[in-house]
Protein backbone atom coordinates (compact mmCIF):
# COMPACT_ATOMS: atom_id res chain seq x y z
CA UNK A 1 0.00 0.00 0.00
CA UNK A 2 1.29 3.57 -0.93
CA UNK A 3 0.58 5.26 2.49
CA UNK A 4 1.80 8.59 0.51
CA UNK A 5 -0.73 9.48 -1.35
CA UNK A 6 -4.22 9.27 0.94
CA UNK A 7 -6.77 9.26 -2.18
CA UNK A 8 -4.80 6.24 -3.64
CA UNK A 9 -4.67 4.59 0.18
CA UNK A 10 -8.52 5.21 0.19
CA UNK A 11 -8.58 3.62 -3.23
CA UNK A 12 -6.63 0.70 -2.41
CA UNK A 13 -8.64 0.04 0.93
CA UNK A 14 -12.12 -0.09 -1.19
CA UNK A 15 -10.25 -2.11 -3.54
CA UNK A 16 -9.27 -5.04 -0.81
CA UNK A 17 -12.76 -4.59 1.24
CA UNK A 18 -14.30 -5.68 -2.20
CA UNK A 19 -11.86 -8.25 -2.92
CA UNK A 20 -12.92 -9.33 0.68
CA UNK A 21 -16.53 -9.58 -0.22
CA UNK A 22 -16.80 -10.93 -3.40
CA UNK A 23 -14.65 -13.96 -1.61
CA UNK A 24 -16.61 -14.07 1.72
CA UNK A 25 -19.68 -16.75 1.81
CA UNK A 26 -21.89 -13.50 1.65
CA UNK A 27 -21.45 -13.86 -2.04
CA UNK A 28 -22.34 -17.24 -1.89
CA UNK A 29 -25.85 -16.48 0.12
CA UNK A 30 -26.33 -13.79 -2.45
CA UNK A 31 -26.07 -16.02 -5.41
CA UNK A 32 -28.27 -18.78 -3.75
CA UNK A 33 -30.89 -16.70 -2.65
CA UNK A 34 -31.32 -14.62 -6.23
CA UNK A 35 -31.55 -18.12 -7.67
CA UNK A 36 -34.30 -19.39 -4.88
CA UNK A 37 -36.13 -16.44 -6.01
CA UNK A 38 -36.34 -16.83 -9.44
CA UNK A 39 -36.94 -20.44 -9.17
CA UNK A 40 -39.87 -19.47 -7.13
CA UNK A 41 -41.24 -16.47 -9.31
CA UNK A 42 -40.84 -19.18 -12.66
CA UNK A 43 -43.54 -20.67 -10.82
CA UNK A 44 -45.53 -18.30 -10.44
CA UNK A 45 -47.71 -17.36 -13.09
CA UNK A 46 -46.42 -13.59 -13.66
CA UNK A 47 -45.86 -11.47 -16.45
CA UNK A 48 -43.25 -9.48 -17.43
CA UNK A 49 -43.44 -5.64 -17.11
CA UNK A 50 -43.11 -4.99 -20.79
CA UNK A 51 -46.29 -7.65 -21.70
CA UNK A 52 -48.18 -6.00 -18.30
CA UNK A 53 -47.47 -2.63 -19.94
CA UNK A 54 -48.83 -3.85 -23.62
CA UNK A 55 -52.35 -5.32 -22.01
CA UNK A 56 -52.66 -1.79 -19.82
CA UNK A 57 -52.28 -0.39 -23.54
CA UNK A 58 -54.73 -2.43 -25.24
CA UNK A 59 -57.41 -2.19 -21.94
CA UNK A 60 -56.77 1.42 -22.66
CA UNK A 61 -57.90 1.43 -25.92
CA UNK A 62 -60.80 -0.92 -25.50
CA UNK A 63 -62.03 1.31 -23.39
CA UNK A 64 -62.18 4.24 -25.02
CA UNK A 65 -63.41 2.25 -27.96
CA UNK A 66 -66.21 1.03 -25.96
CA UNK A 67 -67.29 5.22 -24.54
CA UNK A 68 -66.77 5.66 -28.53
CA UNK A 69 -69.59 2.98 -29.44
CA UNK A 70 -71.69 4.23 -26.09
CA UNK A 71 -71.94 7.38 -27.43
CA UNK A 72 -73.13 5.93 -31.19
CA UNK A 73 -75.61 4.32 -29.83
CA UNK A 74 -76.74 6.67 -27.51
CA UNK A 75 -77.31 8.71 -30.88
CA UNK A 76 -78.42 5.95 -32.75
CA UNK A 77 -81.38 5.57 -29.71
CA UNK A 78 -82.15 9.26 -30.23
CA UNK A 79 -82.43 8.98 -33.99
CA UNK A 80 -84.73 6.17 -33.06
CA UNK A 81 -87.23 7.57 -30.83
CA UNK A 82 -87.38 10.76 -32.48
CA UNK A 83 -88.48 8.25 -35.93
CA UNK A 84 -90.91 6.24 -34.05
CA UNK A 85 -92.20 9.89 -32.49
CA UNK A 86 -92.76 11.23 -35.65
CA UNK A 87 -94.89 8.10 -36.69
CA UNK A 88 -96.92 8.31 -33.44
CA UNK A 89 -98.11 11.52 -34.15
CA UNK A 90 -101.66 12.33 -34.00
CA UNK A 91 -103.38 14.07 -37.54
CA UNK A 92 -104.41 16.88 -37.11
CA UNK A 93 -108.24 17.54 -37.20
CA UNK A 94 -107.90 21.06 -39.07
CA UNK A 95 -107.88 19.53 -42.51
CA UNK A 96 -105.10 21.55 -43.48
CA UNK A 97 -101.90 19.89 -44.87
CA UNK A 98 -101.34 16.69 -46.13
CA UNK A 99 -103.22 14.14 -44.53
CA UNK A 100 -101.08 11.50 -43.53
CA UNK A 101 -102.50 8.05 -42.50
CA UNK A 102 -102.34 6.87 -39.19
CA UNK A 103 -100.76 3.33 -38.70
CA UNK A 104 -103.14 1.24 -36.40
CA UNK A 105 -100.95 -0.68 -33.35
CA UNK A 106 -101.47 -5.08 -34.26
CA UNK A 107 -103.64 -5.26 -30.96
CA UNK A 108 -106.18 -2.97 -32.22
CA UNK A 109 -107.22 -4.13 -35.70
CA UNK A 110 -109.12 -6.74 -36.24
CA UNK A 111 -108.18 -10.43 -37.50
CA UNK A 112 -108.90 -10.12 -41.33
CA UNK A 113 -111.40 -12.12 -42.87
CA UNK A 114 -113.56 -11.81 -39.92
CA UNK A 115 -114.46 -8.71 -40.06
CA UNK A 116 -116.51 -7.07 -43.04
CA UNK A 117 -114.61 -3.18 -44.42
CA UNK A 118 -116.42 -0.17 -43.11
CA UNK A 119 -118.46 1.84 -45.60
CA UNK A 120 -117.35 5.50 -45.95
CA UNK A 121 -119.11 8.20 -44.10
CA UNK A 122 -121.33 10.32 -45.88
CA UNK A 123 -122.53 7.90 -48.67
Amino acid sequence: MNTNNPIQWMEDLQKNISDLIARSPAADVEKNVRAMLTQGFSRLDLVTREEFDVQADLLARTLARVDQLDVHVSQLEARLNALEGATQRPVAASGTGPSTPTVASPASTPSAGNVPPAAPAGL
